[in-house]
């Protein structure tokens, strides 16, 4: 392994990415998180723009949060996940401070955890309790401004930013928060 990249002195896809993995490797040591990195592959986005990182995962059959997939029943699987993709944006990287970064990291990791055991992920209550473990927040720092802002009508906690109108900007009234089970208000 080369020498580690001061994050102040990141420069380049190539420093986001090593500063990123390197970090990512840290808070599995430190903060107990179960993943393979081995089974993670990492990209900076050249087209995101608003996301500030996503996990890329193929979609598997049956795969429930909470529950164990069972990695033996896909060809080629060999009992081991199939690979992720960590997905980091650059613009984000440059418009959060080192704390956020840090934080939408953990984030991730959360994602990366969730899918290599149950076989997918969300933002439901078991990534809501394992973010609090990991001192993240179940949204991520936006860094772009959103043309519509959802939040709980109960308790005003964020449901979703949005950047152009899309179903559940228009049919609003026929979803729920995650948080409160409320209706929700365009902000």
């Amino acid at each position: 392994m080369g020498q580690r990249v001061a994050y102040e002195d990141v420069a380049s896809d190539a420093d986001i990415v090593a500063w990123s993995r390197e970090y990512c490797r840290d808070v599995r040591r430190e903060w107990g998180v179960d993943v393979r990195f081995d089974l993670v592959e990492w990209e900076v986005s050249a087209r995101a723009k608003r996301r500030a990182a996503a996990v890329k995962r193929p979609t598997l059959p049956d795969a429930a949060v909470g529950e164990p997939y069972d990695w033996e029943r896909l060809e080629g699987a060999d009992g081991r996940p199939l690979p992720c993709t960590l997905s980091l944006t650059r613009e984000a990287f440059e418009a959060f401070d080192r704390t956020e970064w840090e934080a939408t990291l953990r984030h991730e990791l959360v994602h990366v955890e969730q899918y290599q055991r149950d076989g997918t992920t969300d933002h439901g209550r078991a990534f809501r309790e394992r973010a609090a473990d990991l001192d993240t927040d179940v949204h991520c720092p936006a860094f772009a401004d959103p043309k519509y802002v959802l939040s709980c009508v109960a308790c005003g906690d964020l449901v979703a930013r949005r950047y152009r109108d899309c179903k559940l900007v228009r049919e609003r009234e026929r979803y729920r928060s995650d948080c409160c089970g409320a209706e929700l208000a365009l902000d």
